[in-house]
Formats: structure tokens, sequence, C-alpha cells
């Protein structure tokens, strides 16, 4: 199942720099990143065709390795944003792939 994941996103996925907080190492990333879905009532918020989204936090499902890790940079279409939840999904005993929450760099907290 992994492999055919990671198979789906070099074909489908985003081209994205991830650059390590620690280290500044970058290096380039395949993975699916968009912005997460809010409430109408939740501000700040766009129309877009997926709905109401918030402008400030992202969602990222990318490969298990290089997985982002809380404060790595992340960097695609000119749109800066930092990590900050980082999660492993699992399946059985096997990482499938890394979901993590995003935000703009500018709002992130070190």
């Amino acid at each position: 199942m992994r492999a055919r994941l990671e198979r789906i996103m070099a074909r489908y996925g985003q081209s994205v720099i991830l650059t390590r907080r620690e280290t500044g190492a970058s290096l380039a990333v395949r993975a699916f990143v968009q912005p997460v879905r809010r409430q109408r009532e939740d501000l700040p918020v766009a129309a877009t065709p997926l709905g109401a989204v918030s402008r400030q936090r992202w969602l990222y499902i990318g490969p298990p390795e290089p997985a982002p890790a809380p404060g790595d940079r992340l960097a695609l279409d000119g749109l800066r944003l930092a990590a900050q939840e980082v999660q492993a999904v699992r399946w059985r005993d096997q990482v499938l792939y890394c979901r993590c929450v995003l935000r703009r760099e500018k709002e992130a907290a070190d």
C-alpha cells in the first residue's frame, strides 16, 4: 500500500522544498499541500472551488521519509509555510504517509 501511495505522490503531487530547522539543509519532496477547509463563520477565509478555506492553515500529506518536523520550513509556488503539527499515519506496522498542519511562515511561532 505504501508503494502505491508513493507512486501517486510522485505522479500527482506538488514540488515542495523542505528546509530543516536544525541544519538548514534543503530537500525536494513531492507531496500534496492544500488550504484547510473552515466553517464560513471562522475568519479569515477565502472563497475557492473547494469552498471556504483558511488563508492561514494548510494541510500537507507527503512521504514518510523525509517527513517534516515541527519548525521545518516548506516552500512551494511562492508560498512559505512552517510545520506546526506532524503525525505519521500508520497501517498495521507500516508508516504510510506523513500528515502535517502548516501555517504561513510569518505567522508561525518558533
